[in-house]
């Protein structure tokens, strides 16, 4: 069964397809960018994307307009009849910088593998510093 560029729209923007481990809905899209490969009508990319702004306007960031890129290949990868790939810089981020922090601060308190580094030539208080500056991040 050949997919269909509205049903590769939903799989794009669904949480369960997303590499990084943050739900993009507790956060909103500064930029993003996707790109489709296969015989597909640029209108339908622009059409489906703008629906997805449209009924969603809480997940992206309204001050920056146009923050969605579209590209488009038509030459498909082997195998398939179309895919797509999809990049997005969202707030949501803070989440896995939020988990990374708190298991670096209970692994930083005990001192686990600092021996390593600080054999290396590193100072313990990079590791401070670097653990405050991922915390303005969040």
């Amino acid at each position: 069964r050949a997919v269909t560029v509205p049903e590769l729209t939903q799989h794009i923007f669904d949480p369960r397809n997303m590499m990084a481990a943050s739900d993009f809905r507790n956060g909103r899209y500064l930029t993003c960018s996707a790109i489709f490969r296969g015989k597909v009508a640029m209108k339908e990319v622009e059409d489906q994307i703008r629906n997805v702004q449209t009924k969603n306007p809480s997940y992206f960031v309204e001050w920056i307009p146009n923050n969605v890129q579209t590209a488009l290949c038509s030459i498909p990868p082997r195998g398939l009849k179309m895919s797509s790939t999809f990049v997005g810089n969202s707030t949501s981020i803070q989440e896995l910088f939020k988990r990374v922090g708190d298991q670096f601060t209970a692994m930083f308190r005990r001192k686990a593998f600092l021996h390593w580094y600080t054999g290396e030539g590193m100072d313990e208080m990079e590791f401070t510093e670097a653990e405050f500056n991922m915390n303005d991040l969040v």
